[in-house]
């Protein structure tokens, strides 16, 4: 505190010492050409006048009209002394100032300090005949003026004192006033550190609030620290919620899977059904997805929290580790979720097409929304590819039917396209648009398209038919475009058709009313 104290004192002294040197300066300069122009313009007049006015008392040999004149041109201070001298250059009359600065009239001969010009007398009249062969007029004599800068040295001196006596005080009340203020200022914040580091050194995460008796900044800011310690611990309370809703997601998921493998065992058991072994072990596959998601979202949300948790106990915490942690755990949250019931989604599918019933709650949707969140339950098996996915839909289409099916359909045709139309690992992209089909706006027309590899003639005409597939014993069971198929036909009382080329990609285009059957 003490140095960046001293700094900022010094700091502020060096800029006004410096700003008022230059000003100073600048004024000096001025000052001075102000000076040396009045002096020359006092040489000018001075020696002018005398031009005009001593060669009448020269030419007449009035001694005491030119002393007279002498005597009044000699009162500027400046003007040290002034003498007439006849055509024969005798000196005629003088005055000039003693030591003493008074003015006298000694023709005394003694040596004579400062400036001198002389200008040449003239006089106009009969008794002077010019040369007409040059048209000037013959001298009478000459005037001398000597004088003496000690008056402008003396003022810019006095200026130059001046003004450095007013830098020393103005840099004292800079000092005077800064200590005040400063002292004003680290004295609170000397009281807030030592406060902070208690609080960081608290063994216990329910900590005391800083008490808020300040009146100013510092108590906004004291207020602030107190705010940001009560949504720690809203965030924390939120944490504990967070990871009960984990917990129990997690234990919906090992419930459906454990349905799954239930299932599938009777799927097995049936004869009726005993071409279907490799359904189940299909179905199984995709279901580990979303339990995995699920698993390692609660673990990234656990990592978050303990590294919070060690913050806190160093005494680190800063907002934006606060800010970080409740995304962290938004997002795991919501993916949890998001894929717990894409589980259950799959498995209620599953079911629906063994048992060709559905038990799913009817209400309405908007579809772009609908889309946007399945798509972010899908981003981790899109970003491997990475595969990105375009999504055109206008507000104003607004379903009412069944949400899970509709995941249901947009979920198999994006598996679908990320297990067939693309290469492992080459990037791609899936289009996603939605139209009414007419004015009357009760049809809806959905379009899902993708620029992979496409589809041989050979295999168009039977991808809708169950349990084909060109994937057999890599995970793939034939029943995604199957599900698609059902549902669009039975649940939504629509249609499905596809259309392809190889190497252009599939076009899958669904048109079904806008409110289901």
């Amino acid at each position: 505190m003490g140095s960046i104290r001293l700094r900022l004192v010094a700091l502020f002294i060096l800029v006004t010492t410096v700003t008022l040197a230059t000003f100073g300066i600048y004024a000096q300069l001025q000052l001075s050409r102000e000076l040396e122009l009045g002096f020359e313009e006092l040489q000018k007049h001075t020696v002018g006048r005398l031009a005009i006015s001593a060669p009448g008392p020269l030419w007449d040999l009035d001694l005491p009209a030119a002393q007279s004149i002498l005597i009044a041109e000699t009162l500027p201070r400046e003007v040290r002394a002034i003498q007439i001298f006849d055509a024969s250059n005798s000196l005629f009359a003088q005055v000039a100032r003693d030591t003493d600065g008074k003015i006298v009239t000694d023709l005394s001969t003694r040596p004579i300090e400062g400036i001198r010009v002389e200008q040449n007398l003239h006089r106009q009249s009969p008794g002077v005949v010019a040369d007409k062969l040059s048209g000037e007029q013959r001298a009478l004599g000459k005037v001398v003026v000597f004088f003496s800068r000690d008056r402008i040295n003396a003022t810019l001196r006095s200026d130059k004192v001046r003004r450095l006596i007013e830098i020393l005080l103005v840099d004292l009340v800079l000092v005077v006033a800064l200590s005040f203020s400063l002292q004003m200022v680290f004295r609170p914040i000397g009281r807030l550190r030592d406060a902070l580091f208690d609080l960081a050194n608290h063994a216990s995460e329910d900590v005391e609030e800083l008490p808020e008796t300040e009146r100013n900044e510092f108590g906004a800011v004291i207020q602030g620290f107190n705010q940001t310690q009560r949504k720690l611990k809203q965030v924390m309370a939120r944490r504990t919620q967070a990871e009960a809703e984990a917990r129990a997601a997690v234990l919906k998921a090992e419930e459906s899977y454990a349905e799954l493998q239930s299932a599938q065992q009777s799927l097995v058991e049936s004869e009726k059904l005993a071409g279907l072994g490799g359904l189940v072990a299909g179905v199984a596959h995709e279901i580990n997805t979303p339990v995995g998601i699920t698993l390692t979202s609660a673990s990234v949300l656990q990592e978050a929290t303990q590294t919070l948790q060690a913050a806190m106990a160093d005494g680190a915490v800063r907002k934006s580790d606060i800010l970080a942690y409740m995304t962290t755990a938004t997002e795991s949250a919501n993916l949890i979720m998001s894929n717990a019931e894409r589980a259950a989604h799959l498995i209620q599918s599953f079911k629906q097409v063994a048992a060709d019933q559905t038990s799913e709650i009817r209400r309405e949707y908007k579809l772009g929304e609908y889309i946007d969140e399945v798509m972010s339950s899908l981003h981790p098996k899109l970003k491997k590819g990475p595969t990105r996915v375009s999504v055109e839909c206008p507000d104003s289409i607004v379903l009412d039917g069944f949400p899970g099916a509709m995941a249901q359909v947009l979920t198999n045709l994006t598996m679908n396209a990320l297990a067939h139309a693309f290469a492992e690992g080459q990037p791609g992209e899936i289009y996603i648009t939605a139209a009414h089909a007419d004015d009357t706006k009760e049809s809806i027309i959905l379009t899902f398209k993708d620029n992979g590899g496409g589809i041989s003639e050979d295999n168009i005409g039977r991808i809708f038919d169950p349990f084909f597939t060109t994937r057999r014993g890599q995970g793939g069971t034939g029943l995604g475009l199957n599900i698609v198929h059902n549902i669009l036909g039975k649940q939504f009382g629509g249609s499905i058709k596809v259309s392809s080329k190889l190497g252009e990609g599939v076009c899958f285009v669904m048109r079904f009313p806008r409110v289901s059957p």
